[in-house]
C-alpha cells in the first residue's frame, strides 16, 4: 500500500469515527480504524460494534490494499502536522506503516485486515430520503430527553418516525419529554425505530453545519444513514415505545409567557440555593409576577426571585426539578416561551412562542415534583 493524503484531509476524514473508540475493549481490534484504498479513493473504518461509521475521501494512489491501524495513535501523529502532503507506505516484511513528512519519517505497526470486523449488511432493507438540516434540528433538540436507564432501553433512544407527512422525533427518561415535529419533509415509506443516542450524536456532529439529503436504508434490526462520503452504520433498539401522547396533558387553561433568558438566567441563580439530591425549585404564580424560590433545610439556604410575567389562569404554586428545567431552556432556541399547566400534579408543557422555522413545532414536557410542605 502506498498513497499521499494532506495531513489536514486524513484527520478531518478520520475525526468523525474517534467517537466510536473506546480503551481497552473486549475485541482489542476495535481499537484500530480500517484503512482500505481503492485506486484513488481512501476508505476508513471504525467500529464498537454496535455503531459502524466510513469515511472516503480522494488521494494519490494506483493500490488497492486494506489494513488496520491503532486510531488514537494515527489520530494524535495527524494533529501535530501543519498542512502539508504526507506519503503513507507498508512494510509487509515487519508490517509497519510509514509516515513520511517534511520533519521526519514515523513508523506505526498495522493489524491484517481480515481481523476486522464485517460492516453490517442490511436484508430486506427498505429507503427514505431526509434533509440533513430537518434531521440535525430533530436530534438536537430531543437528544438531550433521552433516558439512561439500562433496565429500559427503549427509552435511552430516540423514536424517529418518518410518513408522508411529517418527521417526528420523541425522546423521554420520564421525567421530561421532547416531541418535534418537523412538517417540510415528504416521502412515499412510512416507518419508525428506535435509535441509539451516541450514533445520533456522532451524525449530528456530522451533519451540523451541511446542507444535503441523507439517505436512510432500514430493516427491523439496523439502520444506515448516508451521507455523500460517510455512512453510519447502526443496530436499532427492540422493542415498542412508551405511548408518549398519553403523558401530555390535553387540557392547559393556565398559560405563563416569559423570556427564555430571563427565566434561564433566574433559575441558574436560584437553583444554587437548592437541595443538591432533590434540585427543587418551586414556582408561585400569581397575577403577573411569579415568584422562584429554592430552599435547601440542611444548611439553611434559601434563594428566590420575582419576575413580572404576561398569565393567564389561576393562582399556582407548583414545583420542579431545575436541573431539568435549565436542559430544556438551554436547548430551546426562541425569544419568548408560553409554559402551559394543568394543575400542580399534571406535567407542564413548554413551547417556544415562535419557533426558528415556521414548519415545525417543538413541545417539552417536564413533570412536576412534590413540593416541601414547611
Amino acid at each position: 500500500m502506498k498513497f499521499i493524503i494532506s495531513s489536514e484531509n486524513f484527520l478531518r476524514t478520520i475525526q468523525p469515527l474517534m467517537g466510536l473508540i473506546i480503551n481497552n475493549p473486549a475485541l482489542p481490534i476495535i481499537e484500530n480504524i480500517l484503512i482500505e484504498t481503492t485506486g484513488n479513493k481512501l476508505s476508513v473504518k471504525a467500529t464498537d460494534l454496535e455503531t459502524t461509521i466510513v469515511n472516503e475521501t480522494n488521494i494519490e494512489s494506483d493500490s488497492s490494499e486494506s489494513i488496520a491501524v491503532n486510531a488514537k495513535l494515527l489520530s494524535e501523529t495527524l494533529r501535530t502536522f501543519p498542512e502539508q502532503p504526507l506519503t503513507f507506505k507498508t512494510n509487509t516484511d515487519n508490517k509497519t506503516l510509514e509516515i513520511i513528512s517534511e520533519q521526519g519519517n514515523y513508523t506505526i505497526s498495522y493489524i491484517d485486515s481480515d481481523e476486522f470486523p464485517n460492516t453490517p449488511e442490511l436484508s430486506e432493507a427498505q429507503s427514505i430520503s431526509i434533509n440533513s438540516t430537518t434531521l440535525s434540528r430533530g436530534i438536537q433538540n430531543t437528544l438531550f430527553a433521552a433516558g439512561n436507564d439500562e433496565l429500559r432501553p427503549v427509552m435511552s433512544g430516540i423514536y424517529m418516525e418518518i410518513n408522508t407527512e411529517s418527521v417526528l422525533l420523541v425522546s423521554t427518561d420520564a421525567h421530561k419529554l421532547v416531541k418535534y415535529e418537523n412538517k417540510i419533509n415528504a416521502t412515499n415509506n412510512s416507518t419508525s425505530f428506535i435509535i441509539p443516542k451516541k450514533p445520533l450524536q456522532l451524525l449530528k456532529n456530522t451533519i451540523n453545519d451541511l446542507d444535503e439529503i441523507v439517505n436512510i436504508d432500514y430493516n427491523k434490526t439496523n439502520v444506515i444513514f448516508s451521507l455523500k462520503n460517510m455512512q453510519i452504520y447502526c443496530r436499532l433498539i427492540d422493542g415498542n415505545y412508551p405511548n408518549y401522547n398519553a403523558v401530555i396533558p390535553k387540557e392547559n387553561p393556565n398559560i405563563l409567557n416569559i423570556e427564555r433568558a430571563v427565566l434561564l438566567n433566574s433559575l441558574k441563580r436560584v437553583s444554587i440555593f437548592s437541595n443538591k439530591s432533590t434540585h427543587q425549585i418551586k414556582f408561585k404564580v400569581k397575577g403577573n409576577l411569579i415568584e422562584i424560590s429554592s430552599e435547601d433545610i440542611d444548611f439553611s439556604n434559601k434563594g428566590h426571585e420575582n419576575i413580572k410575567v404576561e398569565y393567564g389562569g389561576e393562582d399556582m404554586e407548583i414545583g420542579f426539578n431545575g436541573k431539568f428545567l435549565i436542559e430544556i431552556l438551554n436547548t430551546l432556541e426562541c425569544d419568548k416561551i408560553n409554559m402551559h399547566f394543568s394543575t400542580p400534579s399534571k406535567a407542564a408543557i413548554i413551547k417556544p412562542e415562535k419557533t426558528t422555522e415556521s414548519f415545525e413545532e417543538i413541545l417539552m414536557l417536564v413533570m412536576p415534583v412534590m413540593l416541601n410542605q414547611n
